[in-house]
């Protein structure tokens, strides 16, 4: 069967960051994740306390070196792990625990500017809150953009206000936009996380969520899955019965429901999620992630579909019923 995705470069049926990546620098490129030692505002007490209940407390952090070995140490010891498999390839600093412009601007100019000048160094990934983007900051960032590749990765997770107050986001819909728009008008690349599972989101919310952000005219989109670890305020609901964990099989169609309503160019940086063994409650299924992966490029086979497949230019977004 011919495959009829026309961003590819294999079997996949969306566009993929590898092909992404592998266009723009014309070879592997692969990402050294860092943690710059920030904290959050929903942690700290200026938004909230004990961040969202999903949450371990290490911010996404849970695969970088302590926050306690300088830069140049942490991209030492992750490029040698990452050679082993593609020796010699351009790397991109992700900069990935917590939210990583909140500090002064003195000090993201020392991270950012240490890591850009790592060996073999190609650009930088910066993941953050939509609500930590002062004018200044993003003015630094356009400064950045016009000198090296640079993605700004916002975690939205819900576009339901009311999912964000359950999960304890501490910022709404519309501060998202905000911090959305300041970095779109400076051309800056903007990756959109969307989290699927979250309490009280059936699968009409779901795939509501991306058809609400389809036409928002985002670089990439991560779509991942709720997982539960141990210690969360997540992981005592679900003991309590307040929250119930995806199937596989759920989870797959809603992921092929989304990629068929997102632009055919929008990267896709992940379409699964899975936490560390050692702190995993569930579910199991996601340590497989190729597993899948796969799943998801059998189904996209089954229905004869594809990323943007049902994705309208001209459509507006829906609100209600919800």
């Amino acid at each position: 069967m011919v495959n009829p995705f026309p961003y590819t470069l294999d079997n996949k049926r969306y566009h993929t960051q590898n092909y992404e990546l592998r266009k723009i620098f014309g070879e592997k490129v692969c990402k050294i994740s860092l943690d710059g030692g920030f904290t959050c505002p929903n942690l700290d007490g200026t938004k909230g306390v004990g961040g969202c209940t999903y949450c371990s407390g290490r911010g996404s952090g849970d695969f970088t070196q302590s926050a306690l070995l300088p830069i140049e140490e942490q991209w030492r010891i992750q490029q040698e792990k990452m050679y082993q498999k593609w020796p010699g390839s351009g790397c991109i600093a992700y900069f990935q625990a917590h939210t990583n412009t909140y500090a002064p601007l003195s000090r993201l100019k020392e991270l950012y500017e240490t890591a850009l000048a790592q060996p073999n160094c190609v650009g930088l990934d910066i993941a953050t809150r939509a609500d930590c983007l002062s004018q200044e900051v993003c003015d630094y960032l356009a400064q950045l953009n016009r000198r090296c590749w640079l993605l700004v990765e916002l975690g939205l997770q819900s576009t339901f206000d009311d999912t964000g107050e359950r999960i304890n986001r501490c910022h709404s819909y519309a501060d998202f936009l905000e911090g959305y728009a300041r970095l779109k008008q400076r051309g800056i690349r903007v990756c959109i996380h969307l989290i699927n599972g979250l309490p009280g989101e059936n699968h009409r919310r779901m795939v509501e969520n991306v058809r609400r952000i389809s036409h928002l005219g985002m670089y990439a989109v991560k779509l991942h899955l709720l997982y539960f670890l141990k210690g969360t305020q997540m992981a005592e609901e679900y003991r309590q019965g307040r929250v119930q964990m995806m199937s596989r099989e759920e989870y797959v169609q809603v992921v092929c429901d989304q990629l068929e309503l997102l632009p055919p160019e929008t990267v896709i940086h992940r379409l699964t999620g899975d936490g560390k063994k050692e702190d995993l409650i569930g579910p199991l299924w996601s340590l497989k992630k190729f597993c899948v992966l796969n799943e998801i490029d059998k189904e996209l086979v089954r229905r004869d579909s594809w990323q943007g497949k049902n994705y309208s230019a001209g459509e507006r977004e829906k609100l209600g019923g919800f």
